[in-house]
């Protein structure tokens, strides 16, 4: 009877016919949700998601047309009419600012994915090949452009190449595709210096030398091994660097080197303003500027999340921050 009654008390509690299984979060949701447990994760995506969504709505929002020229509305101050007011052409401002952000958005995310991808080539050949002339050789050139600042480079082959398309075989390269290009290889050489570091840890570590007596070559190696235990520090560095990227893509428009008038950019919109900076007319400067400094900040913070959520250090007990 006491074996009865033991049985009925520690079997589990039958569910009921309707319930459901919890799914399991995918590594995406749960790492999206973790940065929405953070204070600074949650402002920086909010941020990121607000940009992202007008640049990716902006052809079906009931907006001016970004090119529209109505001398009739010069300088109106914000208002019902005009959101954010017009600039000194009678351009819809609101309408600028969410149609140049989805130039800057773009140039700022595929400037990194190509410095990602290239950093993570060279920084893990170096790492693994330690103390060989393929980690001097590579490392050495790192060097060369990593000593010129980038910005510096920036506008340095810009001004070489021009602002007008340019052949590249069959290819013709707008002005915004050869500012990608060149900001996306200056990022090369800092994210190879991250996974260099990284992966020169792990090419020491025992399970490499564990699958190299099993007979696995280097690229299996680098790319089932070393590679996914060196990416999320780098995804750290990588999102900060959009902030960079879209800071770099702006000062080039500002100086007449980066998007080509009359494409909105945020950087031609301050370039635009610079004779009405110190005027009574401070919405021309102030949104754009604004645009620039919310998207640097919100990619930042999402940075400074990831690098809280990613550190396992931090990740267990640690403070929200």
């Amino acid at each position: 009877m006491l074996d009865v009654v033991r049985s009925t008390e520690t079997a589990p509690a039958a569910k009921a016919p309707g319930a459901r299984r919890a799914r399991p979060l995918s590594g995406l949701a749960s790492l999206m949700r973790r940065l929405a447990g953070t204070r600074i994760g949650l402002v920086g995506l909010v941020i990121v998601g607000l940009l992202c969504l007008a640049a990716l709505s902006a052809p079906w929002l009931p907006l001016h047309d970004p090119l529209d020229l109505m001398m009739e509305h010069r300088l109106e101050p914000p208002g019902a009419s005009f959101l954010l007011g017009t600039d000194e052409m009678g351009r819809d401002i609101f309408a600028r600012l969410v149609w140049g952000a989805r130039g800057s958005l773009m140039i700022g995310v595929l400037t990194v994915a190509i410095g990602l991808s290239g950093g993570l080539l060279v920084g893990t050949l170096s790492g693994y090949y330690s103390g060989t002339l393929v980690e001097s050789v590579l490392l050495g050139l790192m060097d060369i452009f990593a000593a010129i600042p980038l910005l510096v480079w920036a506008i340095a082959i810009v001004g070489i190449f021009g602002t007008g398309p340019v052949q590249l075989g069959p290819l013709l390269l707008p002005n915004e595709a050869k500012i990608v290009l060149l900001v996306g290889l200056l990022f090369i050489p800092g994210l190879a210096r991250v996974a260099h570091g990284l992966a020169l840890v792990e090419a020491k570590a025992d399970y490499v030398a564990a699958r190299r007596l099993q007979g696995a070559g280097a690229w299996s190696i680098m790319a089932s091994d070393i590679l996914p235990n060196i990416l999320s520090p780098i995804f750290v560095q990588a999102s900060v660097l959009i902030g960079i990227g879209i800071i770099i893509e702006a000062s080039l428009s500002f100086i007449g080197l980066g998007v080509q008038p009359p494409t909105p950019s945020w950087g031609g919109m301050l370039a635009d303003a610079r004779s009405l900076a110190f005027s009574d007319e401070w919405w021309v400067a102030t949104w754009p500027g604004l645009a620039i400094f919310l998207a640097v900040i919100g990619f930042n913070l999402v940075g400074d999340a990831l690098r809280t959520v990613l550190d396992p250090r931090r990740r267990d007990g640690g403070p929200a921050l």
